[in-house]
């Protein structure tokens, strides 16, 4: 199950550049998860700093 980015997002890009498959990208005032491109490592989650990722 894919990771998504909650309402908690404070629009900082930390996850964007820990993705290990570019699967997140802005969106309209959050960061985005593609769930297709998603792989489910976690990394994401384990660099938000305000813990805004979490399983789908």
């Amino acid at each position: 199950m894919a990771y998504v980015i909650t309402d908690s997002c404070v629009n900082c890009g930390t996850c964007e550049g820990e993705c290990p498959v570019g699967a997140i990208s802005a969106g309209d005032g959050k960061f985005q998860i593609d769930a297709g491109a998603c792989v489910d490592c976690g990394t994401c989650a384990g660099a938000c700093p305000t813990g805004a990722i979490e399983q789908g």
